[in-house]
């Protein structure tokens, strides 16, 4: 440090880092030891981040990087949807359903890129900027399934039928390996039931945005 910079930015910056660089977030505690400081320094920290939207606590009290890091470039969205519509546009075609990316946004789950087929007769309309609660729809549980397992483990897809719509079933899996982001990839379609292939399918193209925004 030096006479012109500044010890707190300074340590509210080291946070933002350190929990950009796990995909399970960090308890007070731990920041505080990777930190140097007490824990009292470390929730005025968080809590100044909160404030705008930079930090987010899940239920368990484990920080992690908000959405509002996102809106700090106004170009980081598109660029987030660019990278993903490759993907998503493969596996809207190939599947014949609406395909989108949704990443969280507190405790909401928020689309932020959609595609729809091009070739069917009808399919679910969908928007990017619909939202809905993490424990509602497929693309949200997902995300829930993502954050429970270990780092050993390789989360898989989630299906679910009626939860967002009557009559709409999704299929989607998370998004694994992107520091700093949580999200997933995902189908909704009209059926009864989602086909057998439509998950494995979901699942691959999560894998493609992944590595697309790594």
């Amino acid at each position: 440090m030096t006479a012109e910079t500044s010890q707190t930015l300074d340590r509210g910056l080291r946070v933002l880092k350190l929990l950009a660089d796990t995909d399970h977030g960090l308890t007070v505690t731990e920041l505080s030891n990777k930190l140097g400081v007490n824990r009292t320094v470390v929730y005025r920290l968080l809590a100044t981040l909160e404030q705008h939207a930079l930090v987010r606590r899940d239920l368990g009290g484990r920080a992690r990087v908000g959405l509002g890091v996102l809106r700090l470039g106004r170009q980081v969205h598109p660029l987030v949807r660019e990278a993903a519509l490759p993907a998503l546009r493969s596996l809207a075609e190939d599947i014949g359903a609406t395909a989108h990316l949704t990443l969280v946004d507190g405790a909401d789950a928020l689309a932020v890129a959609v595609v729809e087929p091009t070739w069917t007769d009808y399919h679910v309309a969908y928007r990017a900027g619909f939202r809905h609660a993490l424990d509602r729809g497929a693309a949200g549980r997902a995300i829930l399934t993502a954050r429970q397992k270990t780092a050993a483990d390789h989360p898989g897809y989630t299906l679910t039928h009626g939860e967002l719509e009557a009559g709409a079933c999704g299929a989607a899996a998370p998004l694994v390996g992107v520091s700093g982001v949580e999200g997933s990839v995902g189908v909704v379609m009209l059926a009864d039931a989602v086909p057998e292939r439509v998950g494995p399918r979901v699942l691959d193209a999560a894998r493609e945005v992944a590595d697309a925004l790594r």
